[in-house]
């Protein structure tokens, strides 16, 4: 079949109200991962498909599998799974989510999403009935599948999307044992932007005589996306990047560090120029992630500061540029960092911060996998204004009363301990005083009030006077104990 004969979704085998629900999502023409995959899936075949991110994976894997479930019925089993989508994060677990609801809304497919930094008992109530399709992250799955909460043995249908990633994350030997608790008679995918050893061996072993899919070579990026390198020592990027965001071009940016403590730094930093910015990583929970995401989405947030956790399943429309604030430990995620612009044959720019002093050999690396040599250029002058810093420093001391003046701040005249808790008397610390402790275990009293009562037990030689010697009293039958 020529590719004119896939110019359409109908045509690839999509019908009813599938076909429907594809076109309102404003899919109009089928893409090249698209044409090649869905009818091998529509034929049986298990799937093994390299392309960039950015390509249209997500419709090429779900597509067949939502059409064959449609046929099938509602009637499900409790705590069973029809498809299982693996994904190796929680914002691309979401995103899957999101656009298999959007091809589906009036399908009735229903979905659930299991993923770690949410509440256990949600999912485990939302699987009671069961689902069409799962989409899990393979952590918590794993976890729910040894609690007897979720039964895999009816997933007819398994998709490995990033399985690279997975890789990276130390997931494999969970996907292993996950694609074993599934029907032996399944139908699998996996689709990755790369394909290492590790990967091609897992295929080996989790596929039957697939169908492969390339529709670009390893480690690719899009045409559409600009890509350049400015030379700056590390203590300078935070002010090339301030200036650098003075660019009105630069509408909607992801900054993406190395390390989480980096990107709290970042966003700190840009925080106190005025920009409007939000932070991802790993160690923020999955409603601070979400939260900041959705903001980045609906425009509020105009910069987003992420480490590589966000380098797959972020799909947001009309991202303009990407910055590479530090390379990536793993050239590949080069590939994946950057595709998050330059998406569904939208133009897009890449702009990395380089050290030549520290960084020379992350660089090398990543040109020899995109198969190209970056330009490297020194960056252009800020382009438009800073933003108008938010007032954060605390009052001058001329603006605060006079009989607060030389106080901390918050402290009132006349009130020095306000600040401290509270005792159960109000006497100071010279009325208090401290009791004192003596080798032979006598307490010197608290203060010199009580001087007096000391002295009075003392002798004439001035030594504390002895206590006298009191004998126990002994039982009256003799001296003897008692029978």
């Amino acid at each position: 079949m020529s590719n004119e004969d896939l110019s359409s979704f109908a045509a690839l085998g999509i019908t009813g109200v599938l076909l429907k629900g594809v076109e309102a999502a404003g899919m109009t023409e089928p893409k090249p991962i698209q044409q090649q995959s869905i009818p091998a899936q529509l034929a049986g075949h298990d799937i093994l498909g390299i392309a960039q991110t950015g390509s249209g994976k997500t419709a090429a894997f779900s597509l067949p599998i939502l059409e064959k479930i449609i046929g099938l019925g509602d009637k499900r089993k409790g705590k069973t799974a029809r498809a299982l989508i693996l994904a190796p994060t929680r914002e691309l677990a979401v995103q899957i989510e999101q656009t298999i609801r959007t091809v589906s809304k009036n399908a009735h497919i229903s979905t659930a999403l299991v993923l770690g930094g949410v509440s256990r008992l949600t999912q485990i109530k939302r699987m009671q009935g069961g689902v069409d399709v799962l989409i899990a992250t393979p952590g918590r799955l794993t976890d729910l599948v040894r609690e007897n909460c979720i039964d895999l043995s009816e997933t007819r249908w398994l998709v490995l999307d990033e399985a690279d990633r997975m890789l990276d994350m130390g997931f494999i030997n969970d996907v292993k044992r996950i694609a074993k608790g599934t029907h032996k008679n399944r139908q699998t995918a996996l689709f990755s932007a790369t394909m290492p050893k590790e990967i091609a061996s897992l295929a080996q072993t989790l596929l039957r005589d697939p169908v492969r899919v390339e529709v670009a070579p390893q480690g690719t990026t899009a045409s559409e996306i600009t890509q350049i390198v400015h030379p700056v020592v590390t203590k300078e990027k935070r002010s090339m990047l301030s200036g650098l965001l003075t660019d009105p071009a630069m509408k909607t940016v992801i900054v993406f560090t190395r390390t989480k403590h980096g990107a709290d730094a970042v966003t700190r930093h840009l925080e106190r120029d005025g920009y409007e910015v939000a932070a991802i990583h790993g160690n923020k929970s999955q409603n601070a992630r979400q939260r900041a995401l959705n903001g980045f989405r609906d425009g509020t947030v105009r910069i987003l500061v992420a480490t590589d956790i966000a380098a797959r399943g972020i799909d947001v429309p009309g991202i303009t540029h990407v910055v590479n604030y530090d390379l990536p430990d793993e050239p590949e995620t080069y590939v994946h960092r950057i595709g998050r612009t330059g998406r569904n044959g939208a133009d897009g720019a890449s702009i990395t911060l380089y050290d030549p002093g520290t960084e020379n050999q992350k660089l090398r690396a990543v040109e020899r996998v995109i198969r190209n040599k970056l330009p490297i250029k020194d960056a252009p002058a800020p382009k438009g204004p800073m933003p108008e810093r938010p007032r954060l420093d605390k009052p001058e001391i001329a603006d605060r009363p006079a009989s607060n003046r030389g106080r901390p701040s918050g402290q009132k005249a006349g009130n020095r301990n306000s600040s401290r808790p509270k005792f159960r008397t109000e006497r100071n610390h010279e009325d208090r005083g401290e009791a004192i402790w003596t080798n032979d275990g006598r307490s010197e009293g608290r203060n010199e009030a009580r001087g007096e009562q000391r002295n009075s037990n003392r002798g004439p030689s001035g030594q504390p006077a002895k206590k006298p010697y009191r004998r126990s009293r002994r039982p009256q039958n003799g001296g003897g104990r008692a029978a």
